[in-house]
């Protein structure tokens, strides 16, 4: 019964093909008796109105594409949550895809959702390259980006500052008389966030006249056994660290769960902050001192940017900076 048509409902209800489409577009100007018979013939035929068709004709599907890295990690998870329920309040339906962060799928997915006439696409990735904003800017349709940011700032987008909050971070470590801080990245590329991280952690230590030990940088991938593997090397190291700056929350309880393993004491041998304040940070123990990133807002917020461009409204700032914090809590040592 997949194949009903408006036709077939309009001459169920004994009305015309334009009063059917007038009800299943919610337009007031229909009696209620006549309105009462088109929804019992949309029931009776089980008639499902395409998106797509109504789509042609009013060059709208109403439809988002979104595009995300990976759904099962908490922290897309809680973003996706708060484009989710903007996008519900503005009436748009999604389309959720996961890329694995890998470029040619992320460009493959934009096409597909493209083909399938999406009014504007979200995106999250980690790096954005040349190739990214070149197929962006051809886009017939409004992208925004959602904690993630091309270099030139050219693409809508909606974040923190990386840097400053990495800067804060560290600089909260130094304030607790740490003079060897270790970092752990998920990557070392310059197109990323982490790279950013990265440039705050440098910028911390240079503040307080302390040197930078490049043994204290490792990025040994993505992940909770990456956060392991990181922590293993920074014990093996001749000088060891009293401190250590994870860039995720799933790095950070590696990294706790590696020097725990060891005999070690948090915060005691080693004080940890993470990044991103995601659930994680309040299953561990002790409970795990993290920058917030608002997840949920970014999401919101993007959501609201792209229903903005879609609908031609002014915008006034296509490059929106969230604020952050850091919720403290017991794998740093508590102030004097």
């Amino acid at each position: 019964m997949s194949n009903i048509t408006i036709y077939d409902v309009a001459r169920e209800a004994g009305v015309s093909m334009a009063t059917v489409s007038r009800v299943v577009n919610g337009n007031p100007n229909v009696k209620p008796s006549t309105r009462t018979k088109v929804l019992e013939a949309i029931e009776k035929l089980n008639y499902r109105p395409n998106a797509v068709a109504r789509g042609l004709a009013s060059k709208k599907t109403t439809t988002v594409g979104v595009i995300i890295p990976d759904i099962s990690n908490i922290f897309f998870a809680e973003l996706a949550r708060g484009i989710e329920d903007i996008a519900t309040m503005y009436k748009y339906n999604i389309i959720l895809s996961n890329s694995d962060q890998n470029k040619e799928k992320e460009l493959n997915l934009m096409n597909a959702l493209l083909a399938k006439q999406v009014d504007g696409i979200l995106f999250m990735g980690s790096k954005i390259s040349e190739e990214h904003v070149a197929e962006f800017k051809r886009s017939p349709v409004p992208i925004v980006l959602a904690a993630t940011m091309d270099k030139e700032k050219q693409i809508p987008s909606v974040n923190i500052d990386y840097e400053k909050a990495a800067f804060d971070a560290v600089s909260h470590l130094i304030g607790h008389g740490n003079e060897k801080i270790a970092v752990v990245l998920s990557e070392l590329d310059e197109s990323s966030n982490e790279w950013k991280k990265l440039n705050g952690y440098r910028e911390a230590l240079q503040a307080h006249q302390l040197p930078i030990n490049e043994e204290f940088i490792v990025s040994i991938g993505q992940g909770y056994d990456a956060g392991m593997k990181a922590m293993e090397k920074l014990l093996q190291a001749e000088e060891k660290p009293t401190a250590i700056f994870a860039c995720t929350d799933e790095l950070a309880l590696g990294v706790i769960h590696a020097a725990q393993d060891h005999g070690y004491d948090i915060p005691q041998d080693f004080e940890v902050i993470g990044f991103d304040n995601t659930r994680l940070a309040e299953m561990v123990r002790p409970t795990l001192t993290s920058v917030v990133q608002p997840m949920y807002d970014i999401g919101a917020v993007a959501m609201r940017l792209l229903t903005k461009y879609m609908n031609k409204e002014k915008v006034e700032e296509s490059t929106v900076i969230l604020p952050h914090r850091i919720e403290y809590r017991f794998s740093t040592k508590e102030e004097e």
